[in-house]
């Protein structure tokens, strides 16, 4: 799901999609310290719980090397004439991560258990 903005009524949006999709289940999500993570107007549903890490802990965040790796494969010098068209080669790029980059790029030796 690509978002336009990172704000709370976006983050509803996902959370309330992300329940559905997963209705049956019960999902634990990481998050930042981001703002719409927080938001006094955020709408977690019940099937939901939200963690945060801790400030500055950018190697409890997996996600930056995934950022990462998108910038370096898919974003590297080139000035994008739509939005509609770094849509695309955001999802391209995101649907071309096999499970071994990205278990290799956000592993951890300190979390046991999860490789």
């Amino acid at each position: 799901m690509i978002m336009p903005w990172c704000n709370t009524k976006c983050m509803n949006l996902f959370l309330s999609e992300l329940s559905k999709f997963y209705a049956n289940e019960n999902i634990l999500l990481i998050c930042d310290g981001a703002g719409w993570h927080k938001s006094k107007n955020l709408k977690v549903p019940e099937n939901i719980f939200m963690e945060h890490i801790p400030p500055y802990t950018p190697e409890m965040n997996p996600i930056e090397q995934i950022w990462k790796e998108l910038r370096t494969h898919g974003f590297r010098n080139e000035v994008f004439q739509t939005l509609e068209v770094v849509m695309d080669r955001l999802s391209e790029t995101i649907n071309n991560l096999t499970c071994d980059t990205v278990r290799s790029i956000t592993s951890r030796d300190w979390i046991s258990g999860l490789n």
